[in-house]
């Protein structure tokens, strides 16, 4: 994964990559924004030339950008896959798991809650993209 972890907490970021449909089309597009309902395995061929990954999160409740950064991470997608959109401070945690490693909220947070949302569990209770054992795991050997 992208490293290190970045954040965007005023709200702003840069425009976003090309659209699915036309990064199919180019053959020199290295940055792809994959919107809800957008099968993230189309990408899986193009992988060794993109450097970021965007996925809309329009709205908070559509988790389909989740699936979306799991199948590309465990596919081997090793570049910056950023999470835009309805990003809200109580999803962090559970983007990171997936393979998100940057972060472009549509509204400012506070660096101190994502801070703290960020660090509140050492452990995670399942799997994750990022290598981390489980809590179960280290329990049980």
């Amino acid at each position: 994964m992208g490293d290190p972890l970045t954040f965007r907490t005023d709200g702003a970021h840069e425009e976003p990559a090309v659209t699915l449909d036309s990064f199919l089309d180019q053959s020199n597009a290295t940055a792809v924004r994959l919107e809800p309902g957008e099968d993230a395995r189309a990408l899986l061929p193009y992988l060794d030339r993109l450097a970021l990954v965007e996925v809309a999160f329009p709205a908070f409740r559509d988790g389909r950008g989740y699936s979306a950064a799991r199948i590309l991470r465990e596919s081997g997608y090793t570049g910056e896959l950023r999470a835009q959109g309805d990003v809200l401070v109580d999803q962090l945690a559970y983007m990171r798991r997936c393979g998100f490693d940057s972060f472009a909220p549509e509204k400012p947070l506070d660096p101190a809650v994502v801070k703290t949302s960020l660090e509140r569990y050492e452990h995670p209770y399942q799997a994750t993209i990022d290598g981390r054992a489980p809590i179960w795991k280290l329990r049980h050997g």
